[in-house]
């Protein structure tokens, strides 16, 4: 394939065009020009924002509750800020919610998230961060191209709020801090008023989420001097409480909201959690393959858009490479070059190579590519396919393999459906229900056998 610290100059498919995967430019807000920031707070701070920012290093946080034991391709656009932060020489921080997470917080809900017990946000804390760190480390062996940036890229920082909430003492933290924010503003943002119109109403647990976040902010400003804090455009709202109780309580110290836009699809569902089915980031949630298909399954009136946020490929590149795309739409050329970057960033090389010999066996016919994987990555990709162990057994029929896996309810069925072709074996059709199973044929090389019915039912044989 290629080496790591080759993938920026080198890409995948020699029909693709020679794209680096450069630098950011110190002043963040450039990042505009790739639609990356809906909105920056105090609105009229663009100058001093971009004075900051080419003047010196400077910290940014992002925040990630952890309301499930992993993160979704909805989370990604704010690790892609977090990613450029340190692409352009700042400092990312990325806060777990350990204490927010308890509470939950009511941005772009409609009704009020279920409680979790604290085992569980400790899992869920253990599996962000693994996630977070992996993809820092898949992005600087991957995406970096170290020959042309001299300089070293700064370590993300992971901080947990739970840290300095576990021995605050309430009434003290009600009297010191309570005093500085206003009803009247905390009513008035719109993730509250949405909520008090509904019919469920509001809890006073979450109306107090923003007050949390809000300290959150002023704690990383003091430990940290993080004056920037960036967020979806759903967290305007509790950017605002924060950037106002900064106001009120460090009298003399800036700080700057920075909000993303939130990527929603054709339909405009939020992206990635289409119809309920979230698109993870863990592998063993949404294996590397299937996070591969998303992106190369994308329609080509959205692909220039999740290329400008989801690369860092340059704009002018970007430009080129949709116009290779419209001479050639049917190659998607543009598509494939999306899904390798986003799936090297979220798995690194091997997770693509996985992926890419999955897409081969399935879709260009390489059967090869299913041998060379092993039985828990054949698991992983067809997750929710059936697995059996059987004994390999001399002279044994396909209709008996068939029979033996449980893909027909009956033999009649079986006879029925694989005389009429719709029964394969490691994607090759099989209709004659008296041939015998052979190995390097019907077996693969890894002792996994793939048996399909129809277009979506899948069956892994694991021979003994």
């Amino acid at each position: 394939m290629f080496s790591l610290k080759l993938r920026m100059l080198q890409p995948l498919h020699s029909s693709c065009c020679n794209f680096k995967r450069n630098f950011t430019h110190k002043n963040l807000l450039e990042l505009s020009d790739r639609g990356f920031f809906q909105s920056i707070f105090p609105d009229t701070a663009a100058p001093r924002i971009k004075q900051l920012f080419t003047k010196s290093s400077q910290s940014i946080y992002a925040g990630f509750d952890p309301t499930a034991d992993s993160l979704h391709v909805g989370n990604l656009l704010v690790i892609m800020g977090l990613l450029h932060c340190q692409r352009a020489g700042h400092k990312p921080i990325a806060l777990v919610g350990g204490a927010t997470g308890l509470i939950g917080d009511p941005s772009g809900r409609k009704t009020e998230r279920n409680q979790l017990g604290q085992s569980v946000i400790e899992t869920n804390l253990q599996a962000i961060e693994g996630q977070l760190r992996r993809v820092f480390k898949n992005h600087e062996d991957c995406l970096w191209d170290t020959r042309n940036n001299k300089s070293q890229l700064a370590p993300l920082t992971i901080v947990n709020n739970a840290e300095w909430y576990a021995n605050l003492n309430l009434i003290d933290f009600i009297a010191n801090m309570g005093r500085h924010f206003r009803m009247g503003s905390m009513l008035s943002r719109s993730s509250v008023q949405t909520r008090l119109e509904s019919e469920d109403g509001m809890s006073f647990t979450e109306f107090t989420y923003q007050i949390f976040q809000a300290y959150d902010w002023l704690h990383l400003l003091r430990k940290h001097n993080c004056c920037f804090q960036m967020g979806g455009s759903d967290q305007m709202g509790n950017l605002m409480t924060g950037h106002e109780l900064i106001s009120r309580v460090e009298r003399n110290r800036e700080v700057f909201g920075l909000t993303l836009p939130i990527v929603t699809n054709e339909e405009g569902d939020k992206f990635g959690k289409s119809a309920g089915n979230a698109v993870w980031l863990d592998e063993n949630k949404t294996s590397p393959f299937a996070l591969y298909q998303f992106f190369l399954r994308m329609p080509d009136s959205e692909v220039e858009k999740l290329l400008k946020l989801f690369t860092f490929i340059p704009l002018a590149e970007v430009d080129q490479l949709m116009r290779e795309h419209a001479k050639e739409p049917e190659k998607r050329k543009a598509q494939t070059l999306l899904a390798e970057d986003v799936t090297l960033l979220v798995h690194g090389e091997h997770g693509l190579k996985q992926a890419e010999r999955v897409t081969n066996a399935l879709y260009k016919g390489n059967v090869d590519g299913l041998a060379e994987l092993n039985y828990a990555e054949i698991k992983q990709t067809f997750q929710g396919a059936t697995v059996v162990d059987l004994l390999t057994e001399p002279g044994m029929s396909i209709l008996q393999l068939a029979m033996k896996a449980k893909c027909f309810p009956t033999e009649s069925d079986a006879v029925r459906i694989i005389s009429a072709g719709g029964f394969y074996i490691n994607q090759k059709r099989v209709q004659n229900i008296a041939e015998v199973i052979t190995t390097g044929i019907h077996i693969l090389r890894n002792g996994v056998s793939l048996l399909r019915v129809g277009k979506r039912n899948f069956y892994i044989v694991r021979w003994q």
